[in-house]
C-alpha cells in the first residue's frame, strides 16, 4: 500500500519577537503623540492667525497654514523612516462615524474641558452637605434650649405695687363714684329729705345709714367734691375694695375730707360699684412750713431794667394781652417760644409794668457797668398790674398784680424777648398763717415780689433765675 506524500510546507514568515512588538508599540505611541502635538500647534497657529486677520481687517494668515502643513509632514516622514505608517490627517468638521475624538484609557483622567465641571459639582455637593448639617445642628440646639429653659412670667413685688400705686382696682372710676356720693351726702335740706334718701340709696349697700348721718335739721350745700389722690385698701374686700378720700368744699367756704369705702365687683369693666360703709370726716392734708431758698448774691442791672421797662416790655405786654401777632413780631426773636408769641387773647387788659429786675451776668462786680455780648440771653423778673380781671360789673375797678419770668436776648438791633413764663419764687419761705422767728414778717407768696435793690447793688434775698441758652439775634 502506497503512502501518500505530504504536500510541501508553505513558506511561513518568521514570527515577530516580543522585542519587536514593544518597539512597534513604542513607535506607534510616539507617532500618536507627535500627531496630537502637531494638531494642537496647528490649531493654536490658526487661531492666532485668525485674530491677526481680524485685527488687520482681512489679511490672510499664510504663515499659520504653512506651519500647519509642515508639522504633519515632518511627523509623517519620521513615521516612514521608522517603518510605521503615518496616521491619517485629522479632518476638521467631520461628522458621523468618521468624526475623531479622544477616549481616555481606563483609570485615566477626564478631558480638560470636563474637569472644571466635575470639580464644581463636587464642591457644590460638599458645601450643600455642610450647610444642611449646620442647619440641623442649629434647629436641634434651639429646640433643646427652649425645652430646657423655663420662662417665668414677669411680676412685680408687693413693695413695687405700693410704691408706684399699681393695682387692678379701677381707681378713677371709683373716685368719680365716691365724689358723687360725697356731694349728695354733704348736701341736705329738710324739704328734700325724701329725694335725698332715695338718691343716696342708689349708691349704698343695705346696712349703710340711709341719711348719711344727717339728723334732718339744717341746710348745707356742696360747692365742689374732688378726690385728693389718697387710696387705702379695704381689708374685708381685698383687691375689690378701697377707701377713697374726697375733699369737699361747701358754699360757705369750709373744706373738709370724707373717707368713703367703695366696693367694685368687676375690676376689668369697672362696674358693680357700691358704697359699702358709713363715711368718716377727716382733717385736710397737713400743710407745713416752706423752707427758705438758698441765698445767693446776685447783681441787678438797674440800667438794663429801666431800658427794658420803658422801651421793650411796656409795648410787648400790651400786644401780648390782646394776642396781636403783628405787633408781637416787633418785640420777639424769630425763635421765640409759643407762650411768648400767643398772648392772653383779651382776658386781661391795660397792663402796667410795675417792676423789672434784669440780672447781670455772673461775675459782674457790684457798682460796675455790666457788658453783654451779641446773642447773650438775660433773665428778668417782671411784675405787671393788669386791669379787667373782675366780673362784668366791675372790670374797670379790679386790678391784678402778676409776676413773670422773661428771657430777653441782646441783638444788633436791640433787646428782644425769647420766652415768658408765669410765677416768681418767694425766697423767704415759712408760712403766712403762723409767723415764726425765722420769718416774722412772712407774706403770701402769690403775687409778691421783693423790692428792687439800689442801682448796682447786690440783692441777696432773691435767687438767680436759671440762665437760658443763648439764641440767634433777631433780624
Amino acid at each position: 500500500m502506497a503512502v501518500p506524500s505530504l504536500p510541501p510546507r508553505a513558506a511561513q514568515p518568521a514570527a515577530e519577537s516580543k522585542k519587536d512588538k514593544r518597539e512597534q508599540a513604542k513607535a506607534e505611541r510616539k507617532a500618536e503623540y507627535e500627531r496630537k502635538r502637531a494638531a494642537r500647534k496647528a490649531e493654536y497657529e490658526s487661531k492666532k492667525a485668525a485674530r491677526a486677520s481680524r485685527k488687520d481687517a482681512g489679511t490672510a494668515p499664510a504663515p499659520a497654514a504653512s506651519a500647519g502643513t509642515t508639522a504633519p509632514t515632518a511627523g509623517a516622514d519620521r513615521s516612514a523612516a521608522q517603518g510605521v505608517p503615518a496616521p491619517a490627517p485629522e479632518r476638521s468638521g467631520a461628522k458621523g462615524p468618521d468624526a475623531r475624538f479622544d477616549v481616555p484609557r481606563p483609570g485615566g483622567r477626564l478631558p480638560s474641558n470636563g474637569r472644571s465641571t466635575h470639580v464644581a459639582l463636587r464642591a457644590t455637593l460638599l458645601i450643600t452637605t455642610c450647610v444642611f448639617a449646620l442647619g440641623s445642628c442649629g434647629v436641634t440646639g434651639l429646640v433643646i434650649g427652649r425645652s430646657s429653659v423655663s420662662v417665668k412670667p414677669a411680676a412685680l413685688a408687693g413693695e413695687d405695687l405700693d410704691r408706684y400705686r399699681l393695682t387692678d382696682f379701677p381707681v378713677q372710676s371709683a373716685a368719680v363714684f365716691a365724689e358723687e356720693y360725697a356731694s349728695l351726702c354733704m348736701t341736705y335740706a329738710p324739704e328734700n329729705t325724701d329725694k335725698r334718701r332715695e338718691a343716696l340709696a342708689r349708691y349704698t349697700s343695705l346696712g349703710v345709714d340711709r341719711d348719711c348721718g344727717w339728723n334732718g335739721k339744717g341746710k348745707q350745700q356742696v360747692k365742689q367734691a374732688s378726690w385728693d389722690g389718697t387710696v387705702e385698701e379695704l381689708p374685708e374686700y381685698g383687691k375689690n375694695g378701697r377707701y377713697l378720700n374726697i375733699q369737699v368744699t361747701f358754699a360757705g367756704g369750709r373744706t373738709t375730707t370724707l373717707s368713703v369705702p367703695v366696693y367694685v365687683k368687676d375690676l376689668a369693666g369697672a362696674s358693680g360699684l357700691r358704697v359699702v360703709g358709713n363715711v368718716g370726716e377727716m382733717p385736710l392734708p397737713i400743710r407745713d412750713t416752706a423752707p427758705a431758698l438758698e441765698k445767693r448774691e446776685e447783681v441787678i442791672d438797674q440800667e438794663l431794667s429801666a431800658q427794658l421797662r420803658d422801651q421793650v416790655l411796656a409795648g410787648y405786654f400790651k400786644a401780648w394781652a390782646a394776642s396781636d401777632t403783628t405787633a408781637l413780631t416787633r418785640f420777639t426773636t424769630p425763635d421765640a417760644t409759643t407762650a411768648a408769641v400767643s398772648g392772653l387773647a383779651g382776658a386781661l387788659t391795660a397792663p402796667v409794668v410795675q417792676e423789672v429786675q434784669a440780672l447781670a451776668p455772673e461775675g459782674t462786680e457790684t457798682g460796675k457797668k455790666a457788658t453783654y455780648t451779641q446773642g447773650q440771653a438775660v433773665p428778668a423778673r417782671v411784675t405787671v398790674v393788669w386791669g379787667g380781671g373782675g366780673g362784668e360789673d366791675a372790670k374797670a375797678e379790679v386790678a391784678l398784680k402778676r409776676s413773670y419770668r422773661v428771657t430777653v436776648v441782646n441783638t444788633a438791633q436791640g433787646w428782644f424777648i425769647k420766652d415768658i413764663r408765669g410765677g416768681v419764687m418767694d425766697p423767704t419761705g415759712g408760712r403766712a398763717d403762723t409767723p415764726t422767728a425765722a420769718s416774722p414778717t412772712a407774706t403770701p407768696a402769690s403775687g409778691a415780689s421783693a423790692p428792687s435793690a439800689p442801682s448796682g447793688s447786690a440783692s441777696p434775698g432773691l435767687p438767680a433765675a436759671p440762665k437760658p441758652a443763648a439764641s440767634q439775634p433777631a433780624p
